[in-house]
Order: C-alpha cells, then sequence, then structure tokens
C-alpha cells in the first residue's frame, strides 16, 4: 500500500509540474478596488496558481510591504500577519493585513516578497506586486512609478476598467523599460474566501486548452504591452525577469514584476 502511494504521489507530482497552465502568481488581493468611500481595507497575500485555484507555495516573511497615497509613501510591513491559505489541492503559508483608508484618492499597495525556491527549476523566483485601490473616484496616484526593481507602471486605471477594455502598462526594470519582455496573464478563476482563508472550489469558467488558462503575451520594443479584458473579475500580469538581479544563493533568480487589475461587467 505504502508503495502504491509513493506512486501516485509521484504522478501527482510530475503532472502537477508538467502542466504549462501552472503559472507562478504572486496575489495581493482585496474583493473591491474601486469604492464608495475609504474605511478599513482587508488584503490578503497569496503566492499560488490563480486560474486552477492550485497549489498553493509556501511564503516566507515578506522583505516589504508599503503603500502610496497621495504621493506619501508608509511601510506596512510590520503590519503582516501570518495565515494559511487552502487552495483547491494544498495548504500554504500566505500573510494577511488591513489598511485604513482615510479621505479620497488612490492606494498603491507593493509587495516585495523574499525569493522562492522552486524546486523543480532549481531557481529562485522574487515577484515584486502591485495593487491598486481607489476611493470615491479621486484619482491621484494610479501611475506612480515606485520604484521596485522590476514593476509594471499602468497606462489605465487599474480600478476604472470594463470588461473589454484594454489595460496596458510598461514593463520597468531597474527603472528602465524592458524591450519585449514576456508576460504571463491569468484570470483569478475561483473566488477566494476571505474568512475562511481559502479558493472557493467553483470555477468560473473553463479553459479549452492550456494556453488559455495562463496566456503569454509580449511587450513591444519600449516595454510598452496591451491586453484586452475579456470578462470581469480581477487580471494578473507577470513580467517575467524584468529586474536587474538574476542570481540569488548561487541559483538564478527569475526577478518578476506584477500587476493585478479589476475589470468591471457593463450593465
Amino acid at each position: 500500500m505504502k508503495k502504491k502511494s509513493l506512486v501516485l504521489s509521484a504522478l501527482l507530482a510530475i503532472f502537477a509540474f508538467a502542466s504549462p497552465a501552472l503559472a507562478h502568481f504572486q496575489m495581493v488581493y482585496t474583493p473591491e478596488s474601486a469604492l464608495e468611500k475609504g474605511g478599513d481595507l482587508p488584503l490578503k497575500m497569496v503566492f499560488t496558481h490563480p486560474f486552477e485555484a492550485g497549489h498553493t507555495m509556501d511564503m516566507e516573511q515578506p522583505l516589504k510591504f508599503e503603500v502610496l497615497h497621495k504621493g506619501e509613501t508608509k511601510d506596512l510591513t510590520s503590519t503582516l500577519k501570518p495565515i494559511t491559505w487552502k487552495s483547491l489541492t494544498n495548504e500554504g503559508k500566505a500573510f494577511e493585513t488591513s489598511h485604513a483608508l482615510r479621505g479620497m484618492g488612490d492606494w498603491v499597495f507593493a509587495l516585495t516578497p523574499a525569493p522562492y525556491f522552486e524546486a523543480n527549476e532549481d531557481a529562485y523566483i522574487q515577484q515584486f506586486t502591485k495593487v491598486v485601490v481607489n476611493a470615491a473616484g479621486a484619482p491621484t496616484d494610479w501611475d506612480a512609478e515606485l520604484g521596485l526593481p522590476a514593476e509594471i507602471v499602468p497606462l489605465d486605471k487599474p480600478y476604472g476598467l470594463w470588461a473589454g477594455n484594454v489595460f496596458r502598462g510598461i514593463v520597468k526594470g531597474g527603472g528602465e523599460p524592458v524591450p519585449f519582455a514576456e508576460i504571463e496573464v491569468e484570470f483569478l478563476n475561483h473566488e477566494p474566501d476571505m474568512k475562511a482563508n481559502k479558493f472557493g472550489e467553483k470555477a468560473a469558467i473553463e479553459a479549452p486548452h492550456d494556453s488559455l488558462a495562463v496566456q503569454t503575451i509580449k511587450a513591444d520594443a519600449n516595454g510598452v504591452f496591451v491586453y484586452a479584458l475579456p470578462k470581469a473579475g480581477w487580471w494578473g500580469f507577470a513580467a517575467l525577469g524584468a529586474g536587474p538581479v538574476d542570481k540569488y544563493k548561487d541559483k538564478e533568480l527569475s526577478q518578476d514584476a506584477v500587476i493585478w487589475v479589476q475589470a468591471k461587467p457593463m450593465p
């Protein structure tokens, strides 16, 4: 029986890592990005595979979590609390916090996670992740560049998009545009349960092919990319290897730039 279990585990592992749909995505999630007014904003930080609500990786203590509002940056790293996040296949270490939104305007949240060692690739991954939240509709900071080692600077308001609109961004590494950057695009296909710290079991859509579960696009020579959002919900963009550092602890390191945007349904 033990031998059968080991064989089954090995086959499951091979199947999981062989699937091209399993793109790693750092999430900084809150249910609503366009708020009528301020208040306490809950945030969950999960390193996972959001289309499939699949394998969730253990996060180490993040190096930094900060927010920009009306030109002022505040360090929120000390507010992060460890949680356990449940995917459809496992549980992983994650983090949560909340932030009080006072007044109107944009809040640009940015997470600098510790590098994650992906044993299957014998390499480290570090995804610098942004999400923008607005209260009361007054735009202030949504297009700000934070100076992250790898960063996507939006050219459209990440919280002001209809389904069917395009979202544009500039991929930057070390402050410079990254020509022809490769970008993975993934839909948050299972609604997160903020109280239970888990993904919902029901998928919003079924992808007929792995190339549609995780789409791959490329920026142009100026680092600019465009993507038409086909469905309302949260969409993640990850520009792979955009950052300037490619080694960590004598292993390969991919410094990726991630941003999440939310499209609204057209009534």
